[in-house]
């Protein structure tokens, strides 16, 4: 069996050094905002190429601290609309409307997956404020049209860099490019926790420090209020098994390189399976995409020979209960790309010999 994502064999790929590390935090005695954690924002931030980097609880919590911290700081105000891309995880657009904010869906490229830059100056009304690129399948959105139109209508540029730990856009890391951006260490991201995790990181030293005291209840001197906040702290174990795990990420990013490399060369069945456009050199593949107009047959005959895949996402955002509101949109390229995605394995523990297996089963493929 071929499993999508083996994360007993990531984790003990340095499993001993990620021991010591857990075992000096539970014999030091301090598990919240200590040194392991301000340590690991020191290194993260100097990783990402951003003078600061605040840890949280999560993705989620990430994204919505980002867009609380500026609506305290007076630069976004309940209804302000952000654009945000139609196909992307639900958390993004949850960080959105947990704030009282309004997304405003735009469609993505068939060909990269990635926001459509080209529509966004459409999607654009007087109340448009913000613009959310995320950074799918660990490739970077970013654009000279997005840069070009951020600057033009002055809109903040927020970053999803939940799948993209370590991608670029020339010679700055993805995580850098905007005004700000949230970062996710699920364990299965490239840069995964042992639980949930994330991170903010920024320039604005401002936004840095209210970010900080909003995760943590809205203080930043201790029993004294500033901002109606929440409990969302990085905690000193996470923080210290993401310091060992952060020194191999650029090597871990170019096996799933490899890997990528290996599956745009050799997977042949064009009249089963689709492609994305290569982007191998900077996309640093937290998901290796394909699409298939019998994506589920597909799924079920991999499965068949010991093959496990998973599908990114089988029900795009407008679509989902919770957002009833939008069932009358009409999405066609977000719509076709859930319908018909499906990720192949591709992990720094896979084997060649495996991605090998995987490419011939796919060649092989018929219906």
């Amino acid at each position: 069996m071929i499993d999508y994502l083996n994360l007993e064999r990531i984790t003990a790929m340095h499993g001993e050094e990620i021991a010591q590390a857990v075992q000096r935090v539970v014999g030091s005695g301090w598990y919240l905002r200590g040194e392991a954690t301000r340590k690991f924002e020191q290194e993260y931030a100097q990783y990402i190429g951003t003078q600061h980097c605040v840890g949280v609880g999560n993705g989620l919590d990430a994204l919505t601290l980002i867009l609380r911290g500026y609506m305290e700081l007076g630069r976004l105000r309940g209804g302000d609309e952000v654009i945000v891309p139609a196909n992307t995880y639900i958390a993004s657009i949850l960080s959105i409307t947990e704030c009282g904010l309004v997304p405003v869906l735009v469609e993505p490229r068939e060909s990269t997956l990635q926001l459509n830059d080209a529509l966004i100056e459409d999607a654009l009304s007087e109340r448009t404020r913000a613009l959310m690129i995320v950074h799918l399948y660990g490739r970077c959105a970013m654009t000279p049209a997005i840069e070009s139109l951020c600057r033009r209508h002055q809109l903040l540029l927020i970053e999803d860099n939940a799948q993209a730990h370590g991608c670029r856009y020339g010679h700055r890391h993805t995580g850098s490019l905007g005004h700000a951006a949230g970062h996710s260490f699920y364990p299965g991201k490239n840069l995964g926790a042992l639980g949930d995790a994330g991170a903010v990181t920024t320039d604005d030293e401002q936004l840095a420090d209210v970010v900080r005291a909003l995760a943590n209840y809205g203080s930043s001197k201790k029993y004294v209020f500033s901002f109606k906040g929440r409990n969302s702290r990085l905690d000193e174990i996470q923080a210290a098994v993401l310091s060992v795990k952060l020194k191999y990420l650029d090597d871990d990013n170019e096996q799933r390189k490899a890997l990528a490399r290996y599956y745009l060369d050799n997977i042949r069945n064009q009249q089963e399976i689709s492609l994305p456009d290569d982007a191998s050199a900077d996309c640093v593949f937290h998901i290796f995409p394909v699409l298939s107009a019998h994506r589920d047959r597909l799924q079920a005959y991999l499965e068949a020979h010991g093959v496990k895949t998973m599908i990114h996402y089988p029900i795009p955002p407008h679509r989902q209960k919770c957002y009833a509101e939008w069932a009358h949109l009409s999405l066609p390229v977000t719509e076709f790309i859930h319908a018909h995605e499906l990720s192949l394995p591709c992990n720094q523990a896979m084997t060649k010999k495996e991605a090998e297996q995987i490419v011939g089963l796919l060649n092989d493929f018929k219906l």
